[in-house]
């Protein structure tokens, strides 16, 4: 059986599901994608080659064993992409939330089975079908939730909108004793650099007490302030509209000391480094074509540390 553990994002990863290029399937159309930055791709004939982003996942893998980490892949699904197993699911404590995703993407959840038979039922937990979540928007923070959300009437016709009000109350009421904290989103179907796919693609907490984040990825001036004055001035390295688009934020911790991060993250890695933190640099520029990154390809299933 798997003991899951997670109570934040940086506490050290034992066990996670990394998601796989393999069989990734065709080119989309521009009508299928589900982002705008996927559609700059495909409309520019740079739509990452399955070849290309099963290597870069394959190197996720290796720094993964070399941290003693339990990897588990999903089941390979033909011309189905499973890259991004952050969207299907997260860990809050012990529990295993199946997130809601959009209705193309159900069949992802069945490819790790293998890993939800190892969790005593119940610990499972799926939604009700009105509560709107993907993995990428839910961050818990020791004794906090973060949860990206959008709440607007338009809600309906952003595809780029992933989590909604009903998830964020559920979560609350699964969850009473944590400080459930939600932040509107900017959306945007067209323009990759206005729009915030999850929480992820503009905030995240490394280390112990330190926060990556830009400013322009929240609709509520307050709410990025509020995380601002959480964290300290001191301690949150802001990124621009172009770090945003490359994904910047989207990094992942191992533990409170080391963080994957993209070689050109020359910026971020650098400060990190003056931070006194570890950083294992790989090369996911590939996958990052279709609006992911290190955060969005692994679902951590138990962190904890010594």
């Amino acid at each position: 059986m798997l003991h899951l553990n997670i109570q934040n994002e940086t506490s050290r990863l034992r066990a996670v599901v990394l998601g796989t290029a393999f069989h990734n399937g065709p080119i989309p159309t521009e009508e299928e994608c589900y982002d705008p930055k996927s559609k700059i791709h495909v409309i520019a004939g740079t739509y990452p080659k399955e070849q290309d982003m099963i290597l870069e996942m394959e190197s996720v893998v290796r720094v993964f064993e070399k941290y003693g980490i339990q990897v588990f892949r999903p089941k390979v699904i033909e011309n189905y992409n499973q890259i991004f197993s952050r969207d299907i699911g997260f860990v809050i404590e012990d529990k295993f939330i199946t997130a809601n995703i959009l209705p193309d993407r159900d069949q992802e959840i069945s490819a790790i089975d293998h890993v939800l038979d190892l969790i005593p039922k119940e610990n499972r937990i799926s939604l009700p079908e009105d509560c709107h979540v993907e993995g990428g928007d839910v961050m818990p923070w020791n004794n906090y939730i973060f949860i990206g959300t959008y709440s607007g009437n338009d809600y309906p016709e952003y595809i780029t909108a992933r989590t909604n009000v009903n998830a964020v109350k559920a979560i609350q009421e699964l969850f009473p004793t944590k400080i459930v904290k939600s932040f509107e989103l900017r959306k945007s179907n067209d323009n990759a650099k206005e729009n915030a796919l999850h929480l992820d693609c503009c905030f995240q907490p490394i280390g112990k007490d330190k926060a990556i984040i830009h400013k322009n990825g929240f609709l509520i001036e307050e709410e990025f302030l509020w995380l601002v004055d959480f964290f300290g001035k001191q301690n949150i390295f802001e990124i621009s509209d172009n770090e945003m688009y490359d994904m910047t934020s989207n990094v992942l911790s191992i533990n409170h000391e080391t963080v994957i991060s993209q070689p050109k993250f020359k910026r971020l890695n650098n400060w990190l480094k003056y931070q006194n933190l570890n950083v294992e640099e790989i090369d996911l520029s590939e996958v990052s074509k279709q609006e992911g990154l290190f955060r969005c390809s692994s679902l951590p299933l138990i962190r904890y540390d010594e």
